[in-house]
């Protein structure tokens, strides 16, 4: 009887943990307020394109459509909402294919769930949401390929991984460590079919676009990264890079991956999928990658280390209740890092163990090597933005009507410009300016320059002739260098502001 009851229990753990996973994202993910990504994705996304200078159309239009109804934090939230429960589903569901049974299942789903950069990536709404359920779910369905499954099934791994890629580029790589891998071991004679180069020409077809958008504007994402690494990012060796992705995955709950990759790498089915995570990681360090760019891979191990769990506790089933509750506790202490659940005060109180345990002692986990204030950077990210529209909508409105006819403002990153745009359309600012990334690209939209509002920059001495700061910003819960900014007033341009617009180009 018990046998039987085993499969019919299994059956319901995926729903059961994406389910849940669901309800506790779309509870905690909508605090604090807009991050600074999430504004700039929307604002891309109200200018439809085919691409754009720093990420793919598929995230921007997503963004965007959440607030065709008006303002809503939460249905912004609710993308990367169900992107974790998907994603969480799918880890199940390669868990299952991995020969795993319920506990498998659900420890793999309980895990998944609480490595820090999968609910990171759950929490709001970046480049990486939609990777969060394609990439193991393009790795499921290789698996059940090789396995014997309809190689018909290359055609749906083509468009999930173009679709992937269309959110963000490093999907590619994730692909490319997908063949590399197969073509190393016998299961390479899964790719010898029409089909697996149909599977190509479907996502060719869905990157094309974006491809052709991007040679067309001189391959800006390129330009970005180049100079993103040579000013920005923290650059990592090899061994400082494995050592992040530890870090990233969490000590406590890291070892279940390693275990899964190690037992990929044993079997014979799968070994492909361990190797491929090796390829990808080669891959990301060659390249300066961010350590957080490979993050989606992590179900996939996660999942094979559960099934290996499930197995060594066959004859001891009495462990399985106590990992499910060390693996809870352990992931629990680090949900305020992850989650904005915690109110600003006693989040900054909170803090010290991001600062000990990623930042003081290991210095490994931070991309940004700007100050940290208050709150840790993303949370900070998320404060202030309305406050920042309100105040220039005052600055603008207090101008002379000649003025504030031609008035142009003008913001120092997408961040600030894209809040402005967002936020200011309720008291009629006119589209904000700013040199960076896409923001570039839209130009001058027009303005001559004569009369600037300069939100957190300093006007040229040698582009105006008179300039006055009129207001300082005051963010005590945003990024230090978005705390007591100047606002300006420039008047008197020298130089068309078209003529001098190149000058102004920060791809970063």
């Amino acid at each position: 009887m018990n046998q039987r009851m085993r499969p019919r229990a299994a059956q319901y753990v995926p729903p059961a943990a994406a389910i849940l996973t669901l309800i506790v994202h779309l509870l905690s993910n909508p605090h604090y307020g807009f991050f600074r990504d999430e504004l700039y994705f929307i604002i891309c996304g109200f200018r439809p394109d085919w691409g754009y200078v720093d990420q793919p159309p598929l995230v921007p239009f997503l963004a965007a459509g959440s607030q065709l109804f008006g303002h809503s934090l939460f249905l912004l939230r609710a993308i990367p909402a169900l992107c974790a429960a998907a994603s969480v589903y799918v880890t199940c569901l390669l868990a299952l294919e991995l020969g795993g049974g319920a506990f498998a299942q659900a420890f793999a789903a309980l895990v998944a769930a609480l490595t820090p950069v999968l609910m990171s990536f759950g929490s709001k709404v970046t480049t990486d949401v939609v990777g969060l359920v394609l990439w193991p779910l393009a790795a499921l369905c290789v698996l059940r390929i090789v396995k014997g499954a309809d190689p018909r099934w290359w055609l749906a791994v083509g468009a999930l991984l173009g679709i992937a890629v269309e959110s963000k580029y490093s999907a590619i790589f994730f692909a490319a460590a997908i063949v590399v891998a197969l073509l190393l071991f016998p299961q390479r004679r899964a790719l010898f079919t029409p089909w697996f180069l149909g599977g190509v020409l479907v996502a060719a077809i869905l990157v094309l676009p974006n491809f052709l958008w991007q040679a067309v504007h001189g391959f800006p994402m390129w330009t970005l990264l180049h100079d993103a690494i040579a000013h920005l990012n923290a650059s990592l060796s090899p061994l400082q890079y494995i050592a992040a992705q530890l870090l990233i995955t969490y000590p406590l709950l890291m070892p279940i991956w390693v275990v899964g990759l190690v037992a990929l790498l044993r079997r014979t089915d799968a070994r492909f999928l361990g190797v491929a995570y090796i390829v990808l990681i080669a891959q990301m360090v060659a390249l300066h990658a961010k350590h957080y760019y490979p993050g989606n891979v992590y179900p996939i191990p996660i999942a094979a280390g559960a099934v290996a769990i499930e197995a060594w506790t066959a004859r001891a089933v009495w462990w399985r209740p106590l990992l499910s509750a060390y693996a809870l506790v352990a992931g629990i202490v680090l949900v305020p890092l992850l989650m904005p659940v915690l109110p600003e005060r006693i989040m900054s109180r909170y803090d010290w163990i991001a600062q000990s345990m990623l930042e003081r002692e290991v210095n490994l986990a931070r991309t940004d090597p700007r100050p940290v204030g208050n709150l840790p950077p993303d949370w900070a990210d998320m404060h202030g933005w309305p406050e920042l529209a309100t105040a220039v909508a005052g600055i603008y409105q207090s101008l002379p009507p000649h003025d504030r006819a031609q008035a142009a403002i003008l913001a120092s990153n997408y961040g600030e410009a894209a809040a402005i745009d967002f936020f200011g359309s309720q008291y009629g600012l006119p589209p904000v300016l700013s040199g960076h990334n896409q923001y570039w690209l839209w130009g001058t939209r027009g303005y001559s320059g004569d009369v600037i509002i300069d939100v957190n920059g300093e006007c040229d001495a040698h582009l105006f002739r008179d300039r006055r700061i009129v207001a300082h910003f005051n963010n005590p819960w945003g990024r230090p260098f978005e705390n007591g900014f100047p606002i300006s007033i420039c008047r008197g341009i020298t130089t068309p502001l078209a003529a001098y617009w190149p000058n102004l180009r920060n791809y970063i």
